[in-house]
């Protein structure tokens, strides 16, 4: 049995493997491919898989452009940070998913799912995005922290950025040295802000458009960010997210 893994951040790829070798011991996992394009040339250039575990939110877009580019007749699982809500529009349509962080319960129902043959291969694209798009979304206008005995309610357009560290995610504000620890993951902080507002860097940072102070060019098509109120001076994005990111300052 052949399966591919479509996923661009690899400890949740990893994770993934970890799982379906748990489930399908006998099969033969391919991946992780981390883009649009590296799994559309993939899928042009090898045999079909049986079956292909993707994420929705790839490095240079919605992995849908995939299935624009080419036929999949492969039944998929996918993988998404998007709401309840969504999901179960999702499960009208018998598509499965695993909402992330990927519960092995969850996978393991849709491992089951595939042997029995409960998948409807034929996507109908265009309703699964309509169904994607936010529906009067809201996003979070301010994060609650505690500072010692006393809870505060900070503003996000005070925030300047969102990092992690030592698996902690810590939010800066625009105040030099004000930084507070948040009970929620990058990934979770991700879908609570406002995309034209903040933009997620890389796996460690997410920016608010304020806090860009220099966007210098570095070695392989990569930017160099230059945050304001931050001593760190290796925050990169890749090749794959600089498009998306200029589109982002121009906008």
């Amino acid at each position: 049995m052949r399966v591919l893994i479509i996923e661009d951040e690899r400890p949740a790829a990893t994770r993934m493997k970890q799982l379906i070798v748990k489930y399908l011991p006998q099969a033969d996992i391919y991946g992780h491919l981390d883009s649009i394009s590296s799994a559309v040339k993939w899928l042009q250039n090898e045999p079909t898989p049986d079956l292909i575990f993707c994420d929705i939110e790839l490095a240079d877009g919605q992995s849908f452009e995939i299935f624009e580019q080419v036929e999949i007749k492969s039944p998929i699982i996918f993988t998404t940070a998007y709401d309840q809500f969504a999901i179960k529009a999702f499960k009208l349509n018998s598509i499965d998913y695993l909402l992330k962080p990927i519960d092995p319960e969850e996978l393991e129902q849709a491992i089951l799912k595939f042997k029995n043959q409960q998948f409807q291969p034929q996507l109908d694209l265009g309703q699964i995005q309509q169904l994607l798009k936010p529906q009067g979304v809201h996003y979070k206008s301010r994060f609650m922290v505690k500072i010692g005995e006393k809870i505060q309610s900070i503003p996000t357009d005070e925030v300047s950025y969102f990092f992690s560290a030592e698996r902690t995610t810590f939010m800066q504000t625009n105040e030099v040295g004000k930084r507070y620890i948040l009970d929620y993951t990058l990934d979770q902080i991700e879908e609570m802000l406002e995309p034209t507002n903040f933009f997620r860097l890389n796996r460690k940072y997410i920016a608010s458009f304020k806090s860009i102070d220099q966007v210098l060019s570095y070695s392989n098509s990569r930017l160099k960010i230059k945050l304001k109120n931050s001593e760190d001076n290796d925050i990169l994005i890749s090749r794959e997210k600089v498009a998306k990111f200029k589109e982002w300052l121009d906008d």
